[in-house]
């Protein structure tokens, strides 16, 4: 890498250049210079020049690139934020982001390194430690080198896209370094996490405080918060960095270790945390690193809740393989949360934006960790049950993850007899609708579908992708009609008029006309898609499709009892007394009616005439490619409906791949693992010969 003076500090007045050859020339030398200083500054935290020399290289730059018509997106310049937007998109991840495994003890870490050992045949295992951040967790995907695409974590499968805030953000390259022989590769995907440092986390709320803002609660709340901004500008004044700490997927260029896969980052430009990362030979040293940064952990400037242990050799990981959810080569030490005792004043039902009723404890405030903490989730009617919490009860208080503060147990010891146990209410706080209690206890649900508390959501989930896919309804045009009282009860969504559009700032004749042409499609819909529109408790897409598959419409399932449900495979007590339940809350009813009445009609082509026959029972299929004359999720919705499972990846236990036109890498690996592969055409007529053999 090219470290001489005079290539980082380049001699240009851009008073002194005429030409446009000459000005991008000296262009190219001011973004090289730029980006090395960035390099050197955010990467290798060893700054050569001064903030004033730095800026003076900026402003020479940004002059240059405005008079000579010269800005590109890559440009350092760039880095400032643009216009402001709607919403959010979504990205799909290439490679699900998982979470990792927690362990709060030396004998969970020791058992997570004798579980590594004898899946890799007791070979010798050595760690990559390095600290787990309280930031949040991004992907950025580079292209030829260049910024494409940054989405945060989101489900794991999907996540927001963040692009333009993250463009933003100074530590970023916007486009990667090539050094020491490492050239940039065609594809990259890696992760990390973007934090906010302490001591600018509490300058940037002391200026909040003194505009008379709310104050962040905290650095990863400040951080989470300013990346998902819908206008870059603002996203672009907070003080954010980030840490690189894995690659997902590297096009052109393999790696031995997860250690020489950080070391390349480094020589791309990509921030890594040099200094608190460390390889341990044995189980031993993790742990010892453990006890260390714990140490140490009050002294850094940035937010950490543990360590990370990774095992080092990436082709052991490959052997270990992946659970579910989590990696089996890898896991997070916490530390220990911070705790302290106070009073439970009392315990309220607060009502969520999805109708679920969660028990909050009203505490005596407390500071913990230096942040007071005067409220605490109490998470559902189960575990308040179990831990025995009641009102005037002396409580260990804990910041779970030092974030959420979290009541650990009671101390029954102190009681005087003025405690008093929580109930439930029957009915919802915030409408009055009849309140749904699961068996477990664990889930209480307002069943009120117009409830006020949830309506915004419910509207969002309604108009969702899997719902009744209201293109121009998404989460701010809910939220907003919501607010200004267009919408007042789902059947609302289906009176929304011109005139009422046309009075709102951004809408014009075009956008409400597109709007008012999707709810006129929308009105004709399937019942499966219907009812997961609803939002009934329980019941997600997979239910939705079973249901639909077992009754004949609407009215049959709305008058099927709970016995009856319980005679579908896959609907036990639980689903079943969540339907009833909901069916008869009358104002459930009365807004379907009011739906009806505006022209809802329901078609049901998932319906079986003899509906106990699943002729698919069994069978798992898996779509790639492009399918002709279904969609993927139509095609699902029928292998579902027939009794069999749709899912998303190729393993030993599918029986069919069905394959169309550009189907790539799960083609070659059903072919690898004997999976019989068939058509669209194929598929169509197996469907027709079981439904023939019903």
């Amino acid at each position: 890498m090219t470290s001489d003076k005079k290539h980082l500090q380049p001699d240009i007045d851009p008073a002194r250049i005429s030409g446009k050859q000459e000005a991008e020339k000296a262009v190219a030398q001011l973004r090289e210079a730029i980006r090395q200083h960035n390099y050197h500054y955010y990467v290798l935290d060893n700054p050569v020049i001064s903030d004033k020399k730095f800026d003076e290289l900026f402003q020479a730059l940004l002059a240059l690139e405005e008079k000579f018509d010269l800005t590109t997106p890559d440009s350092p310049t760039q880095q400032v934020g643009g216009e402001p937007r709607q919403e959010l998109g979504t990205v799909r991840h290439p490679l699900p982001m998982v979470s990792l495994k927690a362990a709060y003890s030396e004998s969970e870490v020791r058992d997570f390194d004798r579980a590594c050992r004898k899946g890799v045949g007791h070979a010798e295992l050595e760690y990559a430690v390095e600290p787990k951040y309280d930031g949040l967790s991004i992907e950025l995907l580079y292209t030829d080198g260049r910024l494409e695409v940054a989405a945060t974590r989101g489900d794991g499968t999907t996540g927001e896209d963040v692009t333009a805030n993250v463009r933003t953000i100074r530590a970023v390259p916007l486009t990667l370094l090539e050094s020491e022989g490492e050239a940039a590769p065609k594809r990259l995907v890696v992760r990390g996490e973007i934090y906010m440092r302490l001591d600018e986390f509490n300058r940037l709320n002391r200026q909040r405080e003194k505009q008379g803002e709310n104050l962040f609660a905290n650095p990863r709340n400040a951080a989470a918060g300013s990346v998902r901004q819908l206008d870059p500008g603002i996203t672009a004044k907070r003080p954010l960095h980030i840490f690189l700490y894995e690659i997902a997927l590297c096009e052109g260029r393999e790696f031995a270790t997860h250690w020489q896969a950080l070391e390349t980052l480094l020589k791309w430009g990509l921030p890594v945390n040099r200094d608190l990362r460390r390889l341990a030979g044995d189980i031993d040293q993790v742990l010892e690193y453990h006890r260390d940064l714990a140490e140490r952990r009050d002294s850094l400037n940035f937010e950490i809740d543990g360590a990370v242990i990774k095992v080092n050799d990436l082709a052991q990981r490959q052997r270990l393989g992946m659970r579910q959810r989590d990696p089996r080569w890898a896991m997070a030490y916490k530390f220990q949360p911070r705790s302290d005792t106070t009073k439970v004043k009392n315990i309220v039902a607060s009502v969520g934006r999805t109708g679920t009723l969660t028990p909050v404890a009203m505490l005596e405030p407390v500071k913990i960790g230096g942040v007071e903490v005067s409220r605490a989730t109490l998470h559902n009617l189960a575990l308040v049950e179990e831990k025995d919490i009641r009102v005037n009860d002396t409580v260990v208080v804990e910041r779970a993850g030092d974030v959420i503060p979290y009541v650990v147990k009671s101390i029954k010891e102190t009681r005087d007899g003025s405690e008093k146990k929580f109930v439930m209410p029957e009915n919802c706080p915030s409408c009055g609708g009849a309140v749904f209690i699961s068996a477990d206890r664990k889930n209480s649900r307002c069943t009120n579908i117009d409830c006020a508390a949830q309506l915004k959501e419910r509207v969002r989930h309604f108009a969702s992708r899997r719902g009744l896919d209201i293109e121009g309804l998404g989460d701010k045009n809910a939220a907003r009609f919501v607010e200004l009282g267009m919408i007042t009860g789902l059947a609302d969504i289906f009176t929304i008029a011109r005139e009422d559009l046309l009075k709102l700032e951004g809408w014009g004749e075009k956008s409400a006309s597109n709007l008012l042409e999707e709810l006129r499609r929308v009105r004709e819909t399937t019942l499966d898609r219907f009812l997961f529109a609803l939002g009934i408790p329980l019941v997600g897409d997979h239910l939705a499709t079973l249901l639909a598959s077992n009754f004949k419409d609407l009215e049959d399932l709305m008058r099927a009892d709970a016995e009856s449900l319980q005679k579908i495979p896959e609907v036990g007590p639980e689903v079943a007394a969540s339907l009833t339940t909901f069916f008869q809350e009358e104002r459930n009813c009365q807004t379907i009616d009011r739906m009806r009445q505006e022209g809802l009609t329901l078609s049901n082509p998932l319906f079986a005439a003899d509906t106990g026959s699943r002729p698919l029972e069994g069978l798992k299929f898996v779509f790639t490619g492009t399918l002709e004359n279904r969609t993927r999720e139509e095609a699902e919705k029928m292998v579902e409906g027939l009794g069999g499972r749709a899912t998303s990846s190729v393993s030993k236990t599918t029986d069919y791949l069905v394959a169309g036109p550009g189907a790539g890498s799960k083609l070659e690996k059903a072919k690898k693992l004997g999976i019989k592969v068939i058509s669209e055409e194929e598929f169509q007529e197996l469907l027709d010969q079981e439904k023939g053999d019903r």
